[in-house]
């Protein structure tokens, strides 16, 4: 699986940011991964890689292998549960191609900026993780309660889980795909 990652130490960019190498993702657990990757760290450097099927996954450089390295995982016992969810769904998912029961396929949004709008009236800004015609993901300041009405720009919906980085709201009605993203919007 295709991603990205950051090791600590390393020089900054012309930007002034760090350097992001693009790397494989060969195995996983809860506890460690095992990257192919063009710059290696040395024992105990921090890492920062993100994969799409997993998010953000933070830890220490264990040893070099062959074209890569080892990295242990830092989370508590939750977030390594969470993991270990995610690569179950992935493998069963993805690797054997099963068939993924969602009613619509969700994206990223172009701009990913948008408003919540609370019953009474308190509004909050919020990034949208991903949308799709029958709801959204976002991320804000807030975490509502499981079946809080709100609207994300001009769509109401019901916030219906909890992600790690934010929440998941169903919409009331489900929504044009071509006109969805434009409803988000609040300018």
């Amino acid at each position: 699986m295709a991603g990205r990652y950051a090791l600590s130490g390393r020089r900054a960019n012309a930007a002034g940011g760090a350097e992001i190498f693009a790397c494989r993702l060969c195995s996983i657990s809860p506890y460690m991964g095992v990257l192919v990757a063009p710059v290696i760290g040395r024992a105990g450097d921090r890492v920062t890689a993100h994969f799409d099927a997993f998010g953000i996954l933070r830890g220490k450089v264990l040893r070099r292998v062959d074209s890569g390295f080892a990295f242990g995982i830092d989370g508590a016992e939750d977030e390594r549960a969470r993991l270990a969810a995610k690569i179950g769904w992935y493998k069963k998912h993805v690797l054997q191609q099963l068939p993924d029961r969602r009613e619509h396929k969700r994206w990223a949004p172009r701009d990913p900026r948008s408003i919540i709008t609370f019953g009474d009236s308190v509004q909050v800004p919020c990034f949208v993780i991903d949308v799709s015609c029958s709801g959204v993901a976002v991320s804000a300041a807030v975490t509502p309660e499981i079946d809080t009405p709100l609207a994300v720009g001009r769509i109401v919906g019901r916030v219906v889980r909890y992600l790690d980085v934010g929440f998941a709201v169903r919409f009331v009605m489900t929504q044009e795909a071509e006109a969805v993203e434009g409803r988000l919007l609040i300018r």
